[in-house]
C-alpha cells in the first residue's frame, strides 16, 4: 500500500543559510516537473532560499551528480530526483540496484544527506500517482527533500560535518 508508515516530517527548524542542490533526471518529463515541483516547494517552506538545480540525462547519472555537488561542491544537503519505470527488460533491476547503491554510497562517503526522491515503479500510471501533481496520492519530491533537511537537522548536534 502507497503511503503506509511514511513518517510526517515537517521542516525541522529553519534553514535559510543551508546550501541545498537536487539533481534531476530528464527522462519522464512529467513525473520529473511534479518531484522537482513538490523538492522546491519543500525547500522553500523550510527558508532554504536559491537551492541549486541541476538537471541531469537519466536517473543512472544521479549518484556522480550528488557526490560531485556534495564533495566537490560543498552543497550541505542534496536531493536526488527521478522515475525508474519497469520495461521489458532487466535493465530496470540494474539501474534500480545501481542508482539506491550509489546514492547510499555517496551519502556515506560525503557525510552528506541526500533525499532519496527516486521512484522506482511498475508502471506510469503508478509514478505520475507519487509525483505531487495535482491528481496524485503522494508527493514524493516534497518528502525527499523534507528527509534531507530533518537528516541535517538530527546529525547537526551530533556533529555532522561542516562545509
Amino acid at each position: 500500500m502507497t503511503g503506509m508508515g511514511v513518517p510526517r516530517l515537517e521542516a525541522v527548524g529553519h534553514h535559510a543559510r543551508l546550501r541545498v542542490a537536487v539533481a534531476a533526471a530528464l527522462w519522464h518529463p512529467q513525473v520529473m516537473d511534479g518531484l522537482l515541483s513538490g523538492a522546491l516547494r519543500a525547500l522553500d517552506d523550510s527558508g532554504v532560499t536559491a537551492p541549486l538545480v541541476l538537471r541531469v540525462p537519466g536517473t543512472f547519472e544521479l549518484p556522480l551528480a550528488a557526490k560531485t555537488l556534495a564533495d566537490h561542491r560543498g552543497y550541505e544537503a542534496v536531493v536526488a530526483l527521478g522515475a525508474i519505470i519497469r520495461g521489458g527488460t532487466p535493465q530496470f533491476d540494474y539501474v534500480c540496484q545501481s542508482v539506491a547503491q550509489g546514492l547510499t554510497q555517496v551519502s556515506v562517503d560525503t557525510g552528506t544527506p541526500i533525499g532519496f526522491g527516486v521512484l522506482i515503479c511498475d508502471t506510469e500510471e503508478q509514478a505520475l500517482d507519487r509525483a505531487g501533481l495535482e491528481k496524485s496520492a503522494e508527493d514524493k519530491g516534497y518528502e525527499a527533500a523534507a528527509a534531507a533537511l530533518a537528516t541535517v537537522s538530527t546529525l547537526r548536534p551530533v556533529g555532522q560535518r561542516a562545509h
